[in-house]
């Protein structure tokens, strides 16, 4: 049976990319960051996504002092190739080289992660697979 997809909406991915970035932090913590990347929201709604990604099982908390902190429970790759499997599977029957071949075709990249795309694949001719 295939592991089911990652599901997050968009603002619980917001509180995850605060807390892979700088955990752990409370509740104000994590509402001060959002603020800070441009996303105003209430305490009281940061608390209610970190409280429902909490039974999602995506994070943790543990009592310091009078206020709750809160870490990640899933890493920020678990979440990455979780999303892109199902893009790849939704798009294109599972195969990845178009996807690939889409974003090396309409992106930009930096020299230092074009050195990495040659080393990938020269890796991948090295083990048979060019």
């Amino acid at each position: 049976m295939a592991k089911k997809p990652v599901e997050l909406g968009e603002a619980e991915l917001a509180v995850m990319r605060v807390l892979w970035d700088e955990a752990p932090l409370t509740v104000r913590d994590v509402m001060n960051r959002l603020h800070d990347r441009g996303r105003k929201v209430a305490y009281t709604t940061v608390l209610t996504f970190l409280t429902r990604l909490e039974q999602k099982g995506m994070v943790a908390s543990d009592k310091r002092d009078t206020a709750y902190v809160y870490r990640p429970k899933i890493s920020r790759q678990s979440v990455t190739t979780s999303r892109i499997k199902a893009l790849v599977d939704q798009l294109y029957d599972g195969a990845a080289a178009p996807v690939l071949l889409h974003l090396i075709e309409n992106e930009r990249f930096t020299a230092d992660e074009i050195a990495r795309l040659r080393q990938l694949i020269e890796d991948l001719d090295d083990r048979g697979h060019g």
